[in-house]
């Protein structure tokens, strides 16, 4: 077996009597979150253990999930290569793609398994005024299209692509349960994601194994929802949005790496697949939830009319409208949710677990 052990010297400041404490309990937080990620991964690992190691290409991984799958497959003995649009970027693990020219360094990924295609401009940077949109929507179709054409019509290519979706697919759905044979529902956001996953039929047509996550939101503090959401929750300024009825579809970040590595490890996932936690949950049971995993009040609540001047159709689409989804796929081909429970994920990402 493996002994890991973990040897910290450090010096605190003087004259502050309650430092000791602080700090044991800070690296006590930190060493059970990096403890329980390494037991998760490795339990991950030793389900596909069996299956033969892959090479795998991805873009988007300098984003928080690319970056993390990237070092969840190392560590599991699969080769990464990394698509990078800035060319001072390259490196021995990386080949140069430039969706907006149409570029892309084919012969660099001749011999790879796979790719997972995850790059796209943010939704939530900004108000969606008309070029944001087109921004949003071109960064994803475009690269979509160009992948998906090049895989189709290149020789010893990857023949399994795993391209991002989002359940902003379905539009807003009420408290109505959804699965993948569920409709497009109307919005902007379902407009783009009709076009975004329509974009990666060539490869489909030409034989590739096609599975196009529509995933739902990562919960992580590194980045995404939950990341902005600390600040102010942590200052006791936290609250419901709108009613609090609308359901949000969540997923634990790590679960959520662990899904596309169960999607790649297994050949008759195909399709659209929800990239969700079984139990979704309403805006105001999610508020509660990091309210209690923050040990802080959620009693300012903030009106729908007052989430809309803020944020425009961003915030009538993204935190007012809701989806109910279910991730039937994922479920029935045998995957594990470590964290099936909201509270539970966020007390692990944020280093409350016990």
């Amino acid at each position: 077996g493996t002994r890991l052990e973990d040897d910290i010297e450090l010096e605190l400041p003087l004259g502050f009597p309650m430092a000791p404490v602080l700090v044991r309990g800070e690296l006590g937080r930190l060493f059970r979150f990096r403890y329980r990620r390494l037991f998760t991964d490795l339990a991950r690992h030793a389900t596909h253990s069996s299956k033969p190691r892959m090479t795998v290409a991805i873009t988007g991984a300098s984003g928080l999930i690319g970056s993390n799958l990237a070092d969840f497959l190392t560590t599991g003995g699969h080769r990464v290569i990394r698509l990078v649009r800035d060319s001072r970027q390259l490196a021995d693990d990386s080949i140069y793609w430039n969706p907006a020219t149409g570029e892309i360094d084919v012969e660099g990924l001749v011999g790879a398994d796979a790719l997972v295609h995850l790059a796209g401009t943010s939704i939530a940077s900004g108000r969606w005024t008309e070029a944001r949109k087109r921004s949003i929507k071109q960064s994803r179709v475009k690269g979509t299209e160009l992948i998906s054409r090049t895989l189709a019509t290149m020789s010893g290519g990857p023949r399994i692509l795993v391209s991002a979706s989002a359940v902003g697919f379905y539009g807003d759905r009420g408290s109505e349960r959804i699965n993948e044979t569920a409709l497009a529902g109307k919005g902007f956001l379902a407009e783009v994601c009709r076009a975004w996953e329509g974009a990666a039929k060539p490869a489909e047509r030409a034989g590739v194994r096609v599975t196009t996550l529509r995933t739902g939101v990562s919960l992580s503090p590194a980045g995404g929802a939950l990341g902005q959401m600390l600040l102010p929750f942590k200052m006791g300024a936290g609250g419901r949005l709108g009613s609090g009825k609308q359901y949000l579809s969540w997923i634990d970040n790590d679960d959520l790496i662990a899904a596309i590595h169960h999607v790649l490890m297994t050949d008759s996932i195909r399709g659209p697949v929800n990239a969700t936690a079984p139990h979704p949950v309403t805006n105001s049971t999610f508020t509660a939830a990091l309210g209690r995993t923050l040990s802080r009040p959620t009693v300012i609540p903030v009106p729908a009319f007052a989430v809309k001047a803020a944020f425009g159709q961003l915030g009538r689409e993204a935190l007012l409208w809701g989806q109910r989804v279910l991730p039937e796929k994922l479920l029935e081909s045998g995957f594990t949710f470590f964290y099936e429970g909201v509270e539970e994920s966020m007390q692990f990402q944020l280093g409350r677990a016990g």
